[in-house]
């Protein structure tokens, strides 16, 4: 008997980090409504790349245009119960952009709001969406950042 696969959810998530801090969205929908995270989503399978789905779901959710040659592979997060809808593999990527403001950002389509924070602020300590918290906190490690 041929066992079946069942295959994964491909998403990607965006650490953008700017002269004021780093841009998080509060979240418009389930699961985690009202939660702030990382701006992401999933991937369109079969018309996008993961880096083209990072690009546009970072659009759609925050007005921040950027482009290919401005994001890098941070990391791939892959833990079964990472997210309640099912098994899904996160690649997040890190976008360097600098605002002088906020008004630069617009929440829209599953961002109900979006937001810099300073690293330091009390925000970045309470409890994000899905794994975010485990995510920034790697970057940081990694990336040396601490304000």
């Amino acid at each position: 008997m041929v066992e079946k696969y069942k295959n994964p959810a491909s998403t990607v998530d965006l650490i953008v980090v700017g002269s004021a801090g780093i841009v998080l969205i509060r979240r418009r929908n389930a699961p985690y409504k009202g939660f702030w995270a990382l701006p992401g989503g999933f991937l369109d399978c079969g018309r996008e790349t993961l880096e083209e789905a990072a690009i546009r779901e970072l659009y759609e959710e925050t007005n921040i245009k950027t482009s290919l040659d401005n994001i890098r592979l941070v990391g791939v997060y892959s833990d079964p119960l990472r997210d309640p809808r099912g098994h899904s593999i996160s690649h997040v990527y890190y976008v360097e952009k600098h605002f002088t403001e906020d008004k630069d950002i617009i929440a829209n389509d599953d961002a109900s709001e979006v937001k810099m924070f300073r690293f330091d602020e009390a925000a970045l300590k309470m409890q994000l969406a899905f794994d975010h918290d485990k995510i920034l906190n790697d970057f940081r490690q990694r990336y040396k950042v601490t304000a």
